[in-house]
């Protein structure tokens, strides 16, 4: 598939996927899906999108769990996206503690232009997509169109408005089942006016 015809969603993991852990996840039994979450992949992946997820790993950085651990943790994500009729294709992750001063743990821009340089596309094409100011952030400086849901470290804004420091260009969405629907119904839109 050619560069330009990619359609790649990079979803955040904790807080936009799954329940966002008090410090960490310790391991696979404390992976939970959102509600709506796996269904949301699915349904990105039958409108023709696909998916990875980027996500900050402070706690290999910090020793708090070894890359076993969050290998573990990732297969019983893939198996549960799986058996509700989704896929996510690749997991990247910043490994770094924020005073390691890398240019992957976002909101720096590094970790998505990562992602666009390993499917071989322009940050600018990817979809991306998290909970909190630091990853709509990380998307912005990175050129790519910038979503926020309104779960995890922003769910007390579900209903209120828009949480500080968050850009007026990134759009907001109350879930990333309600994200994955404003996506696919954007394409759709956009294909009806294509024919028109």
């Amino acid at each position: 598939m050619p560069a330009r015809d990619l359609r790649l969603v990079v979803i955040d993991r904790d807080g936009t996927l799954n329940q966002d852990p008090e410090d960490f996840l310790h391991g696979p039994d404390d992976w939970q899906p959102l509600p709506g979450a796996l269904e949301a992949i699915a349904r990105l992946n039958e409108a023709g999108w696909r998916v990875v997820v980027a996500s900050n790993q402070a706690g290999l950085g910090r020793g708090l769990f070894d890359l076993d651990t969050l290998n573990a943790i990732h297969a019983r994500m893939h198996k549960a996206v799986a058996q509700a009729g989704g896929r996510i294709e690749a997991v990247f992750f910043c490994p770094h503690a924020p005073e390691d001063a890398c240019d992957c743990r976002k909101p720096a821009p590094g970790l998505f232009r990562q992602i666009a340089a390993r499917f071989g596309t322009s940050p600018s094409q990817l979809v991306v997509v998290g909970d909190s100011v630091r990853d709509a952030g990380a998307g912005v400086a990175a050129g790519c169109d910038t979503h926020l849901v309104l779960t995890g470290q922003s769910a007390a804004w579900r209903g209120v408005g828009r949480p500080p420091g968050v850009p007026q260009a990134v759009a907001l969405h109350d879930d990333l089942l309600a994200f994955a629907e404003a996506l696919v119904e954007r394409d759709a839109s956009a294909g009806r006016e294509g024919a028109a």
